[in-house]
């Protein structure tokens, strides 16, 4: 574990990150959610995160989009947060390429009704390297799914609801190998219940008195899943916390 006090700084904190071994998941794929919140635990304010990010958490956010295969996301955070295309700096397409990935990952919403504004640049501006994807389950309303077909590439994981490990199979059979999960709170929640979220990047941001939302929302019945603290760092009065989650041999697992 690396804590770093006051005294200590680096150059660059996605060095950090990128450090990072993420080439043995438990599972499928690793998948790795990057959450913010405030001091009380709220996940949003006015119904937006970006409200509690401070400019050096939006541009590590930015930033760790370099490590995905693919980028995850629900649809309602896609909705209210009006997604919009994964940029990378020069530097870091050319890094993606000079280990065989594509300059950018694409985009993978999780929607059950398919209801999304295809207007969005997601949409209708997506690379052909990385189109972007819809995760939905095979009961979605016909006449939806013919029209979402139009605007996306369409992956079925599971029937009446997105199953966690059914998606990630789907992933992993298209060579995805790290998955960027930047939530929100629900589908983050349905991944942590069934046990597929390997890394939690959670940014504690210096306010409280946002929505009464957490960063995760498990479904009912769902067990505790355990993490250990692997790294902090802090700026701008933000700390950054890394975790991962226990390992069946790891020493202090029960």
């Amino acid at each position: 574990m690396k804590i770093l006090s006051p005294g200590n700084t680096v150059d660059d904190p996605m060095a950090t990150y990128l450090a990072v071994d993420r080439s043995a998941p438990r599972y499928e794929c690793w998948v790795a959610g990057h959450m913010v919140a405030g001091l009380d635990g709220t996940a949003a304010i006015g119904g937006k995160v970006g409200a509690l990010s401070t400019d050096v958490d939006q541009d590590l956010f930015r930033r760790m989009r370099q490590i995905a295969d693919v980028v995850l996301v629900g649809a309602e955070t896609v909705r209210k947060e009006g997604y919009g295309l994964v940029r990378l700096s020069d530097e870091a397409m050319a890094a993606r390429q000079a280990a065989g990935k594509p300059p950018t990952p694409p985009v993978a919403i999780v929607s059950g009704s398919l209801d999304l504004n295809w207007n969005l640049k997601l949409f209708r501006k997506a690379p052909e390297h990385a189109k972007t994807m819809i995760i939905t389950g095979e009961s979605a309303d016909p006449a939806a799914l013919a029209e979402a077909q139009q605007h996306a590439e369409i992956v079925f994981a599971g029937k009446d609801r997105v199953e966690p490990n059914t998606a990630l199979q789907a992933f992993a059979q298209r060579g995805y190998q790290v998955v960027l999960c930047e939530g929100g709170p629900t589908l983050l929640g349905e991944f942590v219940a069934a046990d597929r979220l390997d890394e939690l990047l959670l940014s504690i941001a210096p306010v409280m008195g946002g929505d009464n939302l957490p960063v995760s929302l498990r479904p009912d019945g769902a067990g505790i899943t355990r993490f250990q603290l692997q790294h902090v760092m802090g700026e701008d009065h933000t700390l950054f916390l890394r975790y991962e989650a226990l390992r069946d041999e790891d020493p202090n697992h029960e």
